[in-house]
């Protein structure tokens, strides 16, 4: 045994030899970075390990049989991996195997056919309506504060996404209508309402806003120095908001968003209100989202289909005994 690239010494060289050369390959021929290299060494040598403790234990890499690497997804999945992770590991074994077959030291990719199994999709908390409610009660206590409670409002009356406050300018909002108007993703615009808590805000706001702005500064929100905001700065103001006020969960922008179309979807039921109202391209998305699961879509459908109106009346004359003619 000797030590190599791959950075191990306790594993046979018919294993690391190759895989030596294949990171020579990526950062001589490929001219792949230093990172990307260290990921692909991190994924071999994990396969390696693997490998050498089977029984029997696989010695060459023309011995990796395709059984052999969905036994080894199989194992990533147990240890917990992420089927991100798996799906990565894979590829670099894919990548590996290509390689090998154009060195002539294998004839076929036993990765090629193997896929990992998906992840599920992680989904912030809605933050409590009481609670959230409390925290954006709280008594702003100099100009800056004023500023960040109408953030903080906007984002929750109206689900905002960060870039989109950011970027909002004067010429965007109309307080007088109760509506501002946003550019969201793929440059689709949408006029959105603004809560009465969240236009009360604004309002003291700009009442404030032109001591600080700078001459010629179109953005709603700016920084003490008076130019726009940036999307950092809203972060790190909404965290220091939480904290100051006693919140039980850190606040972020998003969790503002996504209690928007949490607590409108819980009091309402409109899916595609809400679709709307987040600028959602695909309604799938917004099931994601809003975390619906099949009953809710169930009961939204019972609701509101015109057939299943017509089953449920129909159970229901029979109940009343009205439909026992037949």
């Amino acid at each position: 045994m000797s030590r190599n690239e791959s950075g191990n010494d306790s594993l046979p060289d018919s294993l690391t030899g190759a895989v030596a050369a294949f990171l020579h390959y990526l950062s001589a021929e490929r001219r792949h970075s230093p990172h990307t290299r260290e990921g692909y060494q991190r994924d071999l040598t994990r396969l390696m390990h693997w490998a050498t403790v089977q029984s029997p234990p696989v010695e060459q890499w023309e011995q990796l049989t395709v059984p052999d690497v969905r036994r080894y997804a199989a194992t990533l999945n147990r240890d917990g991996l992420s089927g991100r992770s798996i799906a990565r590991a894979l590829s670099a074994i894919r990548r590996f195997y290509d390689y090998l077959i154009r060195e002539y030291r294998v004839r076929s990719n036993p990765a090629l056919d193997v896929r990992a199994p998906k992840s599920g999709r992680r989904l912030p908390v809605a933050a409590d309506a009481d609670q959230l409610g409390y925290l954006l009660d709280a008594r702003p206590g100099d100009p800056l504060e004023v500023r960040d409670l109408a953030m903080f409002e906007l984002l929750y009356s109206s689900g905002l996404r960060l870039a989109e406050l950011t970027g909002l300018d004067l010429s965007h909002l109309d307080l007088r209508s109760g509506e501002v108007r946003v550019l969201g993703k793929g440059n689709r615009e949408r006029v959105l309402p603004v809560g009465r808590k969240a236009g009360k805000a604004l309002r003291d706001w700009l009442a404030l806003r032109p001591a600080l702005a700078a001459t010629g500064e179109s953005a709603v929100f700016v920084s003490q120095r008076g130019q726009r905001l940036s999307a950092r700065s809203v972060q790190q103001r909404l965290d220091r908001w939480g904290r100051h006020h006693g919140a039980d969960q850190h606040l972020h922008p998003h969790l503002l968003r996504h209690s928007f179309a949490s607590h409108l979807l819980e009091s309402s039921g409109d899916l595609r209100a809400v679709q709307e109202l987040l600028g959602h391209a695909d309604i799938a998305t917004t099931q994601v989202y809003t975390h619906l699961d099949f009953q809710h879509l169930a009961r939204v459908y019972d609701d509101a289909h015109p057939r299943a109106r017509r089953k449920k009346a129909i159970a229901s004359a029979q109940g009343d005994g009205k439909g026992d003619s037949l």
